[in-house]
């Protein structure tokens, strides 16, 4: 007896090719049957030139923008059959009511009457959801879902917070689908690390077209200053060469150094600018020598001598790891150390440098070069078909993806992350979305809000007036037929 609806899908129900009467190229109009057929083509000569027209254009049309519409028309449709029904069982009652009375005439009105009642009782009901019924008493009880907007929306919250982003529930949303295999499988194929380069290359694009330079450079420079003010310079410089002291690794700054020394003397540039200095040195010091020895000659001779005496001590600290020069150079650097943490006079100087670097210019110029050179290469590499970034996010994304598909503990690791970020941010999450969705819902107009769900839902709750005017009748006739039979009964005892 009951009626039911089997939902149909929204692809279903939308018309599946939409067509309208448009303007050709050529100035003639398109009629709908034209335009649903294929597009042809045809060639005309003009000038002594073959063109080529297009008599029918086919037009597409987005079934999604006409849903408000299909909605309404859908609602229309569904009221007319109950509306039908009751109207029908009228009639019924109404031809009844002046037939001459007999036993199947008093039951087919019995079943209107019924029928009757059952469709204007689900009607109230219905109709009562959404808007108020003008009737004395009962009305007050009308208008249900505007009247209730706040609880609605507080309970709808309520009930996302509690159903949907509670701890347990979304940790067992991680467990189920295990994300560290999905992110796995994910990286794991090029054309994904190649999409995920193409979004961070288009997203550090919109940022730069976005960012104000004056505010970046503002924002970086206010960062390094914050930095510099808690920063003790000297003490600092102190605890750093601490470190490079320890287990004589300053020893291989020194050494270093030397074969940099060595190379440079072997140069042809450095003995030719030794040979000038001493040639000047002995044309201002020893004039008379020049007419006793050559000075390009002197020169020569010297720069070879001072080079080679030179090299000669620097091979010999090299090779030797306790020379005397080396002592010197660690007594040097400890000496230095201390000063650096304890003098007051490197205290003083490290802050006036930290002030000269905090409170001057210089460190708004560097910044705002910084920043220009930065921003510069990053647009030239972003436009470029084979940018560095591109290709640096994509290598990382598949390394991401080898090591994680190598390494179950380290899926494991991340899933166990997830799990314990799901933990940490789920309340404050739920309460932020929750009150949102709150917030949103109140703010809706009642009688726009009422119609949209009607519009959604309404088409469904016809059948509910369907079904109460059929177990309306139905029920009509069960009591008829009982009422009959008690009759009889009483008649047969009596």
């Amino acid at each position: 007896m009951f009626i039911q609806r089997s939902p149909k899908p929204l692809a279903q129900a939308a018309p599946r090719s939409l067509t309208a009467d448009v303007t050709a190229p050529t100035g003639q109009r398109m009629s709908k049957a034209s335009a649903a057929r294929p597009e042809q083509r045809r060639y005309t000569r003009v000038s002594g030139r073959t063109r080529q027209s297009h008599r029918d254009i086919p037009i597409e049309l987005n079934p999604a923008a006409l849903l408000p519409m299909n909605k309404e028309t859908e609602l229309k449709k569904a009221k007319r059959t109950p509306l039908l029904l009751l109207a029908a069982a009228a009639c019924v009652f109404l031809v009844t009511a002046f037939m001459p009375r007999g036993l199947w005439v008093d039951g087919i009105k019995a079943v209107a009457e019924a029928a009757m009642v059952g469709a204007l009782a689900d009607w109230f009901a219905v109709v009562a959801l959404f808007r108020r019924v003008p009737i004395p008493i009962v009305s007050k009880h009308t208008a249900i879902i505007p009247k209730n907007k706040h609880k609605i929306a507080d309970n709808l919250a309520v009930f996302v917070q509690d159903k949907f982003l509670d701890v347990p529930s979304l940790v067992g949303l991680i467990q189920k689908h295990d994300p560290a295999q999905s992110i796995t499988g994910w990286l794991t194929k090029p054309a994904n690390t190649a999409r995920l380069g193409d979004y961070v290359v288009k997203l550090t694009s919109g940022i730069l077209e976005l960012t104000d330079d004056v505010r970046i450079q503002v924002f970086i420079k206010d960062a390094l200053r914050d930095v510099l003010a808690k920063v003790d310079l000297s003490q600092s410089m102190g605890t750093i060469l601490d470190t490079l002291t320890k287990d004589g690794r300053h020893q291989e700054l020194l050494d270093a150094g030397i074969e940099q020394v060595v190379a440079l003397l072997r140069e042809p540039q450095a003995r030719e600018f030794i040979a000038e200095r001493i040639v000047e040195w002995v044309k201002n010091e020893y004039p008379k020598m020049e007419m006793i020895l050559p000075s390009a000659w002197l020169g020569e001779k010297g720069a070879e001598a001072i080079a080679n005496a030179v090299n000669r001590m620097l091979e010999q600290i090299s090779e030797n790891p306790t020379h005397q020069l080396r002592q010197k150079f660690d007594d040097a650097a400890q000496k230095l150390i201390v000063k650096l943490k304890s003098d007051p006079a490197f205290l003083q100087k490290g802050e006036e440098l930290k002030r000269y670097l905090v409170e001057g210019e210089a460190l708004s110029t560097y910044v705002k070069d910084m920043w220009g050179e930065l921003r510069t290469w990053l647009k030239r590499d972003l436009q470029s078909s084979d940018s560095a970034l591109h290709a640096r996010v994509m290598a990382m994304g598949q390394w991401v993806g080898r090591e994680l598909a190598q390494d179950p503990a380290l899926r494991q690791s991340l899933n166990d992350h997830l799990e314990e970020a799901a933990r940490a941010m789920a309340p404050d999450f739920a309460q932020f979305l929750t009150r949102h969705i709150s917030d949103t819902v109140k703010n809706w107009d009642s009688r726009e809000m009422s119609r949209q769900i009607e519009l959604n839902i309404g088409k469904d709750l016809q059948y509910i007036r369907i079904n109460g005017t059929i177990v309306g009748g139905f029920i009509g006739l069960l009591l008829y037929a009982s009422s009959r039979l008690f009759e009889l009964l009483r008649l047969h005892m009596g």
